[in-house]
């Protein structure tokens, strides 16, 4: 009795051996694409009958030794398996399944069994399914807004942390840990806006999901206190825009500084959700606070913004003329370029060198320079200015031009009156030459000559 009974273990021993059982898991998001391990570590392993199952309640996937395959009834997409092995792996001993768009039904757990020798040998994968959702996906400002991190089914002895368009993000709001998942509720604004990520830790791995999370209201400025830059001289529309389909009432736009409502243009918005407002011309007192204003649903919604006004300023030192670029509200400009725009004779404009810097010196004849000034985000905005440098440099300059225009006024009247003499010269001598060419008037030029000169000398002696 005591012989069979110790056979009869030895060979449970050995069965139990012999059927080699491994373990993995794995973790993805949901819609992903999930690949199964499965590789066999015995030669030859090609061909062998591949059975994938699904915590034994059917196949998913089976490969005869003959290559003939079959697929699972639920584990097709329209007529398209979800699910497959490649091909090409199998010589080398892979059967990894592959799952595309896994869902939240897909976690479970799954087996390979590998039909060698008997008896087969067989892999286990846990597959775990991670998701981020927010309820409801799209919240009005202000209403209550949950946004839940599951898994399934829950690791235990799991971290999760929370990070906000790439940065560490500890909620304010309510935070949840049920075992099924982590959960933060609370109500819709800016804080809960944008790029939302769950990172999850297990077994010294790390895996993380993330959802955009938009809070519909006004998009335009997207948060508080954003800041905007316009041009002296130039229209502007200080931004107020709702999310598409949300048309509010009583619209108003307010200066901080004065408290005083702003003429607003309600029929100037075509589509309903765009309150901008419009100055058709910028100037230096238009620089401020202000704060647009509208209801939806009874809700009143605000956003504040502040305007910075840009000019340049023009000065003239020692033959050159020097630009100043300005701005009522510096503090977030980090740099600025300078560049020259030129027009050629069909009016097109292009782009000439880069300048550095808030202040540049210039000399020479130019068209127009705009200043654009930038910060950690990139371009801020820009002014232009037109330079007429003609006529306008130092006093120095001015005064040695009069003095080369009076000297070249004083040569050109010399030059006329010498051609006036020779020209004088020239006629006279053309008249001598025409009478001397009568021989018989010459005698009696003469003799004219001779008699006036014989009074002459009588009238001295008498």
């Amino acid at each position: 009795m005591m012989l069979l009974k110790g056979a009869i273990f030895g060979v449970i021993t050995i069965l139990m051996t012999a059927a080699r059982c491994e373990i993995a898991e794995l973790l993805v998001e949901v819609g992903s694409t999930a690949v199964l391990p499965c590789m066999c570590r015995v030669s030859p392993c090609h061909p062998a009958a591949i059975i994938w199952s699904k915590d034994s309640k059917g196949t998913v996937w089976r490969k005869e030794r003959s290559g003939l395959q079959f697929w699972g009834s639920r584990w097709s997409q329209r007529g398209n398996p979800r699910v497959q092995c490649l091909h090409s792996q199998f010589d080398k001993g892979d059967y990894s399944l592959q799952i595309s768009s896994v869902t939240e039904k897909d976690a479970g757990l799954y087996t390979c069994r590998m039909e060698l020798t008997k008896p087969a040998a067989e892999i286990q994968v846990m597959l775990r399914i991670i998701q981020v959702y927010a309820s409801p996906p799209v919240p009005m400002w202000g209403e209550k807004v949950s946004v839940t991190c599951r898994v399934t089914p829950w690791p235990k002895d799991s971290s999760v942390r929370w990070r906000l368009n790439n940065s560490p993000f500890w909620p304010e709001e309510e935070f949840v840990n049920n075992g099924i998942g982590s959960t933060i509720e609370g109500k819709a604004s800016e804080r809960l806006a944008g790029n939302l990520t769950c990172v999850v830790g297990h077994n010294k791995k790390m895996l993380q999901a993330s959802i955009t999370l938009s809070v519909r209201g006004i998009i335009q400025p997207p948060k508080d206190n954003k800041v905007v830059y316009a041009a002296v001289g130039s229209p502007f529309l200080l931004p107020c825009v709702f999310s598409p389909g949300l048309i509010p009432t009583s619209t108003s736009w307010k200066k901080a500084e004065t408290g005083d409502l702003l003429a607003f243009n309600d029929s100037r918005s075509f589509s309903g959700c765009d309150k901008s407002l419009e100055i058709k011309e910028v100037t230096m007192e238009d620089q401020g606070k202000y704060k647009c204003s509208g209801s939806i649903k009874g809700q009143r919604l605000t956003r504040t913004m502040q305007l910075v006004i840009a000019k340049i300023v023009q000065s003239k030192k020692k033959g050159s003329v020097m630009l100043t670029c300005q701005l009522t509200d510096a503090s977030e400009v980090t740099e600025y370029e300078w560049v020259r725009m030129t027009y050629d004779v069909n009016g097109t404009k292009s782009a000439g060198p880069v300048l550095k810097g808030q202040t540049v010196v210039l000399e020479g004849n130019w068209q127009e320079w705009t200043c654009c000034f930038h910060g950690r985000e990139g371009l801020l905005g820009n002014v232009t200015y037109q330079v007429h440098l003609t006529g306008g440099l130092s006093g120095q300059k001015s005064s040695a031009s009069s003095r080369n225009t009076g000297t070249v006024i004083g040569l050109s009247a010399l030059l006329i009156v010498l051609l006036l003499v020779l020209a004088q010269m020239y006629k006279n001598h053309q008249r001598k030459k025409r009478i001397f060419q009568y021989p018989a008037l010459e005698t009696i030029v003469h003799t004219i000559s001779n008699e006036r000169e014989e009074r002459e000398r009588s009238r001295v002696k008498n």
